[in-house]
C-alpha cells in the first residue's frame, strides 16, 4: 500500500509522531512548500522531514512540492487536527504591523551573518514576538534590558514596541553595533569579548536576553555573562535549541544551566524560528530563567574555567581544539540556503548547533 512508509515512520515516532503529523497535514491542504518553510513550520529537523518526503507521492513546480490532491483522502486518518500549542503573544500581533514592517526591512538590510561567529538570522515575526512576550510577562517602563549579542536586532524590536525601556546591547561583532547606532532609536552599544569580560557600563539591569552559540560552552558562557549583568531579582531569556534526534546534546547544555544554579520559570516550545538551522528544524526554545541565592558563586566558578572554544565553525569551534571537523548539521549561516541535514547522532553531540543569531563567540547573539 502507498502509504505503508509513512505508516512505519508514524509508528517508529510514537507519541513524538505530532510533528510529522503535522508536516502531512501541511502537505494535504494543497499548498505548496518548499523544503526549508515545510522545516521551519513544522519546528522540524530537515533529515525527519526528508524521511517522510521519501515516503510520499508528491507533485513538484520548481523546487515547491506537495501532495496532489487526488492523493490525500488516503492520509486524512494520519493527520494531526489539533493546531499546534498556541503562540502566548499571538494576540498581540494583529496590532504590530507597523513594527512588523520596519523590523523586516531592517533584518533585510543589517550586516550578513558571519558563519564563524554562528550568526542564523531569527525571522522578522520571531524578534517582535520576543520583544511582545518581553512586555506581555514583565513591566518594561524604565526597566533596564540587556542584550548579550544582537545579530538579530532584538534591541530594535523592543524600542520599537516599548520605546521606554533603557536598552544595551553588548556585542563583539563592531558591524552590527554600527547598525544598531545609525538606526538612532536610543540602543546603548558596548563592544566586548565575552570570554574576557562584561563592560562595567553593561551590569545592574533587570532583565537580560541572550540567544547564544548552541554549544554547551557557548550557552554556558553567554549565560553566564548575563547573570554577571543583572541586578538581584533579575530574569534571562535564553533561545536554544536542537534537533528532535539529538537529546543528549540538549541535556549538555542544560547540564551546563543547572550548574548555574537557575530556577527555570517557563520554557516556550519551538517560539524562535529561523532562515536557517534547518538540522534543528529551523526553531529553538525560549526559556525564562531565574537566578537563585546560589547562582552568583555558581557564575563566578563558571567564569573562572572558561575556554576559548565556543563555537561550532571555524578556528574557535569546539570541534577544532578536539582535532575534529566542523560539526554537521550545525546552526550556521551555512545552512541558510538549505543544506545537507548532516550527522544528527550523539556522535556529534558536542557543539552540534551553533547559536541562532548569536554574534559572536564572544557574545551572544539574540
Amino acid at each position: 500500500m502507498e502509504r505503508d512508509g509513512v505508516e512505519r515512520l508514524l509508528t517508529e515516532a510514537g507519541a513524538d509522531s505530532r510533528r510529522l503529523r503535522h508536516a502531512l497535514s501541511l502537505l494535504c491542504d494543497g499548498q505548496w512548500w518548499t523544503l526549508p518553510e515545510l522545516v521551519r513550520d513544522t519546528a522540524t529537523s530537515r533529515r525527519t522531514i526528508e524521511a517522510l518526503l521519501r515516503e510520499l507521492p508528491l507533485e513538484r513546480d520548481g523546487d515547491r512540492f506537495r501532495v496532489p490532491l487526488v492523493n490525500t483522502p488516503a492520509y486524512q486518518d494520519l493527520i494531526a487536527v489539533a493546531p499546534p500549542p498556541e503562540d502566548p503573544v499571538a494576540h498581540l500581533l494583529p496590532h504590530s504591523g507597523p513594527a512588523l514592517d520596519r523590523l523586516t526591512t531592517l533584518i533585510a538590510k543589517a550586516p550578513r551573518a558571519r558563519h564563524v561567529l554562528d550568526h542564523v538570522s531569527a525571522t522578522p515575526e520571531t524578534v517582535l514576538r520576543r520583544a511582545l512576550l518581553l512586555g506581555a510577562r514583565f513591566w518594561l517602563p524604565e526597566s533596564r534590558l540587556l542584550c548579550v549579542g544582537d545579530h538579530d536586532l532584538t534591541s530594535l524590536a523592543v524600542k520599537l514596541v516599548h520605546p521606554a525601556t533603557d536598552v544595551t546591547v553588548v556585542d563583539v561583532d563592531e558591524r552590527i553595533l554600527a547598525y544598531l547606532d545609525e538606526q538612532r532609536l536610543g540602543v546603548r552599544t558596548r563592544w566586548a569579548d565575552l570570554r574576557l569580560g562584561l563592560p562595567a557600563s553593561a551590569r545592574d539591569h533587570d532583565l537580560a536576553l541572550t540567544d547564544p552559540p548552541y554549544t554547551p560552552e557557548g550557552t554556558g558562557l553567554f549565560v553566564a555573562r548575563a547573570l554577571e549583568g543583572l541586578k538581584d531579582g533579575g530574569r534571562v531569556l535564553l533561545a536554544y535549541g536542537a534537533s528532535e534526534r539529538t537529546p543528549l546534546l540538549a541535556f549538555k547544555v542544560q547540564q551546563e544551566l543547572s550548574e548555574l544554579n537557575l530556577a527555570y520559570e517557563a520554557i516556550y516550545p519551538d517560539f524562535n524560528r529561523y532562515f536557517g538551522a534547518e538540522a534543528i528544524g529551523s526553531a529553538a526554545d525560549l526559556y525564562i530563567l531565574r537566578p537563585t541565592s546560589k547562582t552568583r558563586p555558581a557564575v563566578q566558578s563558571r567564569l573562572s574555567r572558561q575556554a576559548t572554544a565556543i563555537y561550532t565553525q571555524g578556528p574557535q569551534a569546539v570541534e577544532s581544539t578536539l582535532g575534529g571537523a566542523p560539526a554537521a548539521g550545525a546552526k550556521t549561516a551555512g545552512t541558510r540556503a538549505g543544506s545537507a541535514a548532516g550527522s544528527e547522532t550523539a556522535g556529534t553531540q558536542t557543539g552540534v548547533t551553533a547559536g541562532a543569531g548569536t554574534q559572536t563567540g564572544v557574545t551572544a547573539g539574540a
